[in-house]
């Protein structure tokens, strides 16, 4: 940039570059605490994920005490995994204790004089030198130079980053180790075992991601992550390994208990269920229903049972089975089900009970406006015409007051005229009517908008002079419509003038774009005598002012 000849001016950009520095070297304290809150949520949610590897592995113990040839090899499984985690943990904690002891104490530190200062950390007599009285937050939350001279320079950074990759692959060894010896008792075949050897090693989140050298200048992975960075966002860094070598156990310990079938069954609902083709039948036909065990496992195929009234339903593999009976008196049938499921690992016993309700009626007709029960002038008005028990086919329809018309399967309603309308429906020996009304479509709102309502409110003078015209919006009408405005007349009050009005015919400012574009702040715009024409109107009907203030 030129330097400016004027002591003013350069006075002013020697500010601004000043000023510029001072905030590229200053980290927000809104940052930081999102760090803090950032790191705190992950350990909050490592806690959770180590109590439900712990929850599952414990699940699963009286299922494996009737497996021993099971139990010994995956319950081994479990804990050579779980002390892996645990030592790799401990070592990321290390890395993020040494960072607190290195930035706060702001001097060079071997490794063991870090681990003899670390009890420091949260010990009553040295906790106030690390962490602010008020916010408990570290107190080196915006160092960088340590963290970089320790992770970076020292090669902290470089040992972590051999210790990411090794936890990985020795915890791809140990599920492989596992898997294999849980293989024959499991009654797993060689392609089973690669195949969750391969969906484990892909689905395992812990690593070094190589995505970093894309989106970094830096020449490695420590460098990338921890050159130049505040103490707080290091913080999250480190924490997020953990939860990575955490949901690799958790995945490890879950995909193991799938081998015993996870935890032991246990049945404390059974809800029989019916699936009926119809629910009103006509009088002499018949009623069918599919019956069946909501949450059915193909274990109870053979322990289970269900009835309809008393009377015992076969059931196939699925748990399905057919209910059937002809529908020999009108009104409603009630139909009482029961069903019972033995556990077949525990051999214990369940039952559950619910009914079923079905109608059984003479023909009848059903004619429904699909919108509204109102036919509106001057649009289609879709409608629904239905007769039980008759084939589309054969149903016939006619509509004093209005016309109607059959389009695929459904009706089209159109009306001229206000008042009552009625449709005729016979079809089989079957006949009846159907009265229903007939309105005009609902008057509009005078709006600057075609969708939403704004009709008087403050506008800035640029937004008032870009608009071309008034719209008349139908508001919560579900019909296909619009309505054209035909003319208004606009008055502008000037602040301190005289008003000035003109006629406008249409809705574009075909007649008063000249005192649109004089509008100013202050000035007050008056629309009045709006006059819009909708489908199926004779004539035009007046709608709403609209009052607008140009701020």
């Amino acid at each position: 940039m030129s330097i400016p000849k004027e002591p003013r001016q350069l006075m002013i950009t020697l500010m601004y570059l000043v000023l510029m520095a001072l905030l590229a070297l200053n980290i927000s304290a809104e940052i930081m605490n999102a760090f803090y809150d950032l790191e705190k949520s992950m350990m909050t949610s490592n806690k959770l994920t180590a109590d439900a590897v712990k929850a599952t592995q414990e699940g699963i113990q009286p299922i494996l005490e009737k497996k021993p040839q099971l139990r010994q090899p995956l319950n081994q499984g479990i804990a050579d995994v779980r002390d892996f985690v645990s030592s790799f943990t401990e070592s990321v904690d290390f890395y993020k204790n040494g960072l607190m002891v290195m930035s706060t104490n702001a001097k060079e530190l071997t490794n063991d004089e870090i681990r003899s200062m670390i009890p420091d950390i949260n010990s009553e007599e040295h906790k106030n030198k690390y962490f602010d009285e008020k916010t408990g937050q570290p107190k080196a939350s915006k160092d960088k130079d340590w963290t970089t001279w320790w992770m970076v320079k020292q090669g902290q950074g470089d040992s972590l980053q051999s210790m990411v990759e090794k936890t990985r692959q020795g915890m791809i060894e140990i599920y492989k180790n596992t898997m294999k010896a849980c293989q024959k008792e499991a009654k797993l075949k060689d392609q089973e075992v690669a195949d969750k050897i391969a969906n484990f090693e892909k689905n395992l989140t812990l690593g070094i991601d190589s995505s970093w050298a894309q989106t970094s200048d830096k020449p490695t992975w420590a460098a990338a992550k921890f050159d130049h960075m505040p103490f707080a966002a290091c913080m999250p860094t480190l924490e997020k390994l953990k939860s990575d070598a955490r949901a690799a156990e958790a995945l490890m310990v879950n995909d193991l208990a799938g081998l015993v079938g996870g935890r032991e069954l246990k049945l404390n609902k059974f809800f029989p269920i019916m699936n009926a083709k119809r629910g009103y039948v006509i009088k002499g036909e018949k009623f069918e229903a599919e019956v069946a065990i909501g949450a059915f496992s193909s274990e109870f195929a053979k322990t289970s049972s269900i009835s309809v009234n008393g009377k015992r339903i076969s059931l196939n593999a699925e748990g399905k089975g057919t209910f059937t009976e002809t529908a020999s008196t009108l009104g409603k049938r009630s139909l009482k089900l029961s069903a019972s499921v033995t556990n077949p690992l525990s051999g214990e016993k369940m039952s559950g009970t619910s009914s079923f309700d079905y109608e059984v009626g003479m023909r009848s007709a059903t004619v429904s406006a699909t919108k509204m029960n109102v036919f509106y002038i001057g649009v289609d008005n879709p409608v629904e015409i239905s007769v039980a028990g008759a084939n589309s086919n054969k149903i016939k329809a006619s509509c004093s007051g209005c016309d109607i018309r059959k389009s695929g399967g459904a009706y089209n309603v159109t009306a001229s005229r206000p008042g009552d309308a009625t449709i005729s429906v016979s079809a089989e020996g079957f006949s009846s009517k159907f009265k229903f009304r007939v309105k005009r479509i609902p008057d509009p709102t005078a709006s600057f908008s075609p969708n939403k309502a704004e009709s008087s409110g403050s506008m800035g003078n640029g937004s008032f002079k870009a608009r071309k015209g008034i719209f008349a919006a139908l508001l919560n009408f579900d019909f296909e419509a619009k309505c054209k405005i035909q003319g208004f007349e606009l008055t502008r009050v000037p602040k301190r003038q005289d008003p000035q009005r003109k006629a406008n015919s249409g809705a574009n400012y075909a007649g008063c774009r000249d005192l649109i574009m004089k509008a100013k702040p202050g000035d007050i715009y008056y629309f009045d005598n709006i006059k819009a024409r909708c489908p199926g109107d004779a004539a035009g009907r007046k709608l709403n002012s609209m009052v607008w203030q140009i701020k």
